[in-house]
């Protein structure tokens, strides 16, 4: 059984095509058991995460060197793993069950299945992604000045007014929605759930543990540059900007860099191989 239809040929076969593969994907997405709950877990550990750095941290006098947003949006680096493992399920799962080759049938064009699955993904993450900012950036509001971050020592109240915190903000959003998009890609192209979150995983985690043994200053900073993850979160930084390996807006294009090589490798060995 599946939500699919079949459609019919003619100019306007490959748009109709598109929107029943967005509804199908849409639906088997909402309806899968544990969507719900790992769109909890990932936005609860990174409002958790992110309120107790917010509590931890203090600055008892002007100047004391620490990015107030920065550490408010500390929890996407923990919420980014849930986010991915629900990207690596919502195609791993049809390749477990077999749901894949019914897919496949009913959508000929397999490019279309992928850029659905990017789509609704994309579009679920990002707002589940919203919430979980935007809760970690009200707490870090709330507690960082009562540890010191106040107008008197250089920290107004974070306020998405402010033009780098909007950045930071906005970036983190981008940046949890192109992990998804990174780990779908994988996911399709090794086609097994397990191997597929510890490749993710891999290579969000790799480049940050090679930077603390790499003693070398000149690698420190290519491998800062190179990284999805240490380049992607550059864009949450909103004071020390030049001493940055790289510029916030350039390390999300990285990321994107990441994601993009990934899908189309998704795309061309979802079309060559056999369901």
């Amino acid at each position: 059984m599946t939500t699919y239809q079949a459609v019919g040929d003619g100019p306007h076969a490959g748009w109709t095509g598109l929107r029943q593969a967005l509804h199908a994907e849409w639906t088997k997405l909402r309806t899968t058991p544990g969507t719900v709950w790992l769109l909890l877990a990932a936005v609860g550990l990174t409002v958790a995460l992110s309120a107790a750095v917010s509590a931890a941290a203090t600055c008892p006098s002007a100047g004391c060197g620490q990015d107030a947003a920065k550490l408010s949006l500390t929890g996407v680096e923990v919420g980014q793993a849930v986010f991915a493992v629900l990207a690596v399920l919502a195609i791993g799962n049809e390749y477990s069950t077999g749901m894949i080759r019914v897919t496949l049938v009913a959508v000929p064009r397999r490019t279309t299945v992928l850029a659905a699955k990017a789509a609704v993904l994309g579009g679920v993450v990002l707002a589940a992604g919203t919430v979980a900012v935007l809760g970690s950036l009200l707490a870090g509001r709330l507690l960082l000045p009562g540890n010191g971050f106040t107008a008197a020592h250089g920290y107004p109240p974070l306020s998405l007014a402010d033009g780098p915190t909007l950045r930071a903000a906005v970036g983190s959003v981008l940046y949890l929605a192109l992990v998804a998009l990174l780990s779908l890609g994988v996911a399709t192209a090794v086609r097994d759930s397990a191997t597929a979150v510890a490749v993710v995983l891999g290579l969000l985690f790799l480049f940050p543990l090679l930077i603390q043994v790499v003693s070398d200053p000149h690698w420190h900073r290519h491998l800062q540059q190179l990284g999805p993850m240490t380049a992607g979160l550059a864009v949450q930084a909103t004071t020390g900007l030049r001493d940055l390996p790289i510029a916030p807006w350039s390390g999300l294009g990285v990321l994107t860099a990441w994601a993009a090589a990934s899908l189309l490798a998704a795309a061309q060995l979802l079309r060559l191989r056999d369901a």
